[in-house]
């Protein structure tokens, strides 16, 4: 069974920074194709940003690229958002992902994911 635990939210004024974190219990993080999403109060789920295996490939939505990069340590088993240059909308629960894939194609449905973490709370005052 895979658990995933985020951490790393938090309250921050609008132009500031977080990083979050998504730690795995698996016993190879490499296996798994891993995204990050998030949903605000009476939004759909939506995607954030996705990275391979390998962590060599990477894409993000329109709404954060150039703002917040995905990476991820595979020795560690930890999954990582920066997120830079905050805004209100960014306002909402970050999960993460885990989708068992060694494959370069990465997903932007959350339906294509089946482990997920409990989400963490990220609001940005403006």
């Amino acid at each position: 069974q895979v658990q995933l635990v985020e951490s790393g939210g938090g309250l921050v004024q609008a132009g500031g920074s977080l990083r979050l974190s998504c730690a795995a219990s698996v016993r190879t993080l490499s296996d798994y194709t891993m995204g990050w999403f998030r949903q605000a109060p009476g939004s759909e789920r939506e995607f954030v940003a996705t990275i391979n295996w390998t962590g060599s490939t990477t894409y993000y939505s329109d709404s954060v690229k150039g703002r917040f990069t995905i990476s991820r340590d595979n020795a560690k088993n930890t999954l990582y958002l920066q997120m830079n240059s905050l805004k209100p909308e960014d306002t909402a629960v970050y999960y993460c992902a885990a989708l068992l894939s060694k494959l370069s194609r990465l997903y932007t449905s959350p339906d294509r994911y089946k482990y997920w973490g409990q989400g963490t709370q990220v609001t940005v005052s403006s």
